[in-house]
């Protein structure tokens, strides 16, 4: 059976699970291994099925347990050289060296049976990747962090079953909140984030064209500048002007921050 789990997504920290009966991978690892494994144990699952990691770029909300996971699983982790190098300056621990794998932007890779493409999306990072991930026929794809959406993304996109994708920041909070006008303006820039419009204006052009599209999850939602219920709800309007039902078409959820999030697909 397969399944995604969200272990943790935002600004404290970013951690996606895919497996079934014969691998899983992890999509950042923006907290510790203690809480993975604390949180995959809570729906019966264990750390150690984890085979692989795919690494999307080197802020600090994920990676920064990328340390304490590699000193005890010995797993590949697959980024571009130009992250790798990034990730080493900002993780202390020898055993990340021995887990590197590099691959290519625009390239097709395998590990475990399990086929993948990384992509670069804009985002003020060192190099920020999203992903395309076929899980033994299961495609999905993960925009987690991005100021706007690339051609490229989209063809991705097109072919997906499932999409991890940004919905950050309503505009008026982030406008009339406490952040700094610098801070705003860095992340309403095209290499900052998706607010809660851009993400539904995304999800209408790839819903009004992929017609196979089974769920969509929206990650990476602001605590300051959001609210579940008004991602949702954005998301949800976009939907519906193009005829679209949830949930008897497709699936919509908002993902928690910090509460892990079960999914049997």
């Amino acid at each position: 059976m397969l399944k995604f789990l969200s272990i943790s997504s935002g600004s404290s920290g970013n951690c996606y699970y895919i497996g079934n009966e014969q691998t899983a991978l992890l999509v950042d690892v923006g907290v510790g291994y203690r809480t993975i494994k604390q949180r995959m144990a809570s729906v019966g699952l264990d750390i150690s099925t984890v085979e692989m990691i795919m690494i999307t770029h080197d802020h600090v909300d994920h990676i920064k347990g990328l340390g304490s996971v590699t000193s005890r699983l010995s797993v590949p982790v697959f980024a571009t050289n130009t992250l790798h190098i990034a990730i080493e300056k900002k993780c202390t621990s020898d055993s990340i060296y021995g887990c590197k794998r590099v691959v290519r932007k625009e390239m097709m890779f395998e590990n475990r049976g399990v086929k993948f493409i990384p992509f670069e999306v804009p985002h003020d990072a060192t190099e920020t990747l999203g992903y395309f991930i076929d899980f033994f026929g299961t495609k999905f794809v993960f925009l987690t962090d991005l100021g706007k959406v690339p051609y490229k993304a989209f063809e991705y996109c097109m072919l997906a079953d499932y999409i991890v994708l940004e919905s950050n920041y309503d505009v008026d909070m982030l406008l009339h909140g406490p952040y700094p006008m610098e801070l705003k303006a860095r992340i309403i820039g095209e290499c900052g984030h998706l607010s809660n419009e851009d993400c539904a204006r995304t999800i209408e052009v790839i819903c009004s064209r992929n017609k196979t599209l089974k769920g969509i999850f929206l990650c990476h939602i602001s605590k300051e500048n959001n609210t579940h219920e008004r991602a949702y709800n954005c998301s949800l309007q976009s939907l519906s002007k193009i005829n679209v039902r949830v949930p008897e078409d497709i699936s919509l959820v908002a993902l928690p921050r910090t509460e892990i999030a079960e999914f049997e697909l």
